[in-house]
């Protein structure tokens, strides 16, 4: 990869500025990147401190990453529901989706494959059979596989029809003076930090969240909320309700840093899945309880329900 530096970026350190542009390293990786000698700046060998001028064309090499074996595991499954098509699981907060660098063990994939015996969706992938969509690791709630391809397509083109029902329950921060709302706001990655997403209108799509308030805490410091995916964007609940002033309570990439809950993860839950089977065509809808620390939570701020 090859990259001209204009006065913007000037002064800026090459590895801070390669981390910006390209998505999935950070600065330590450009680093390590660097120390291999396949870090260049007009066609010489440089270190990552090495801070950038205008006109300085940079050159670099990403090795190809690497596939680890993605091993099945015997960990339990909280299914919902099952057949020879797809399966619906209730996934714990904590659990990560799929394997990823850093997570190649303990995913809900690896305890899908050891569930399934080699009976998921090859679509995704090696790291990701049977996966449609996905919620975050610290999201707990429902999420649909897929058993075989002819599921996987269908089931992706009702998300893509926006037929897909998916519905979370959430508490966040502040209180709203209307009951009901939409957020229409693009998302795409934050360009100072690449691991988190933003609302841009930068290289984003378009990210829609419904939403409507269930309750008002005796405090008035928090609002229980029903949030509606009309799109499903990386991140789209979290940084929609933060976008508005409303972050996720338990979030402490998009909002409070310190929590006084003492949580593992933020207040947020996919309560209700729905969608048309895709062999019968029938409407099929499950829906999971609160987990019990959300349920201890919303108990302790004495919510007056709307």
């Amino acid at each position: 990869m090859i990259f001209e530096i204009n006065s913007s970026n000037s002064g800026k350190r090459i590895d801070k500025f390669l981390s910006e542009q390209l998505a999935d390293c950070t600065r330590s990786y450009i680093g390590k990147v660097a120390s291999g000698g396949t870090l260049k700046v007009n066609g010489k060998i440089c270190k990552a401190s090495y801070k950038l001028k205008d006109g300085d064309t940079v050159s670099v090499e990403i090795p190809a990453p690497s596939e680890p074996d993605i091993l099945p595991e015997n960990i339990p499954l909280n299914i919902v529901y099952e057949d020879s098509e797809l399966l619906v699981v209730n996934k714990p907060q904590g659990m990560v989706v799929h394997p990823a660098p850093g997570n190649y063990s303990g995913t809900l994939v690896n305890a899908l494959m050891y569930h399934c015996r080699g009976s998921l969706s090859g679509i995704g992938g090696v790291a990701r059979p049977g996966i449609v969509h996905r919620i975050d690791k610290n999201t707990s709630g429902l999420l649909m596989v897929a058993k075989t391809n002819a599921a996987h397509l269908s089931l992706a083109e009702q998300i893509k029809e926006h037929s897909f029902s998916r519905r979370y329950k959430t508490i966040v921060h502040g209180g709203f003076k209307e009951q009901e709302g939409t957020v229409d706001a693009p998302i795409g990655r934050n360009r100072k930090n690449r691991e988190k997403m933003c609302v841009t209108n930068e290289n984003s799509k378009n990210a829609v969240t419904h939403y409507r308030v269930l309750g008002r805490s005796a405090c008035g410091m928090y609002s229980y909320v029903e949030c509606i995916l009309e799109t499903g964007r990386t991140h789209q609940i979290r940084v929609h309700m933060a976008h508005i002033g409303h972050p996720v309570v338990g979030d402490d990439v998009y909002g409070v840093k310190k929590e006084k809950f003492r949580l593992d993860g933020q207040l947020l839950h996919a309560y209700l899945l729905g969608f048309k089977h895709p062999k019968s065509g029938e409407y099929m809808e499950f829906t999971a309880p609160l987990p019990a620390y959300f349920e201890k939570v919303l108990s302790s701020l004495d919510f007056k329900q709307i």
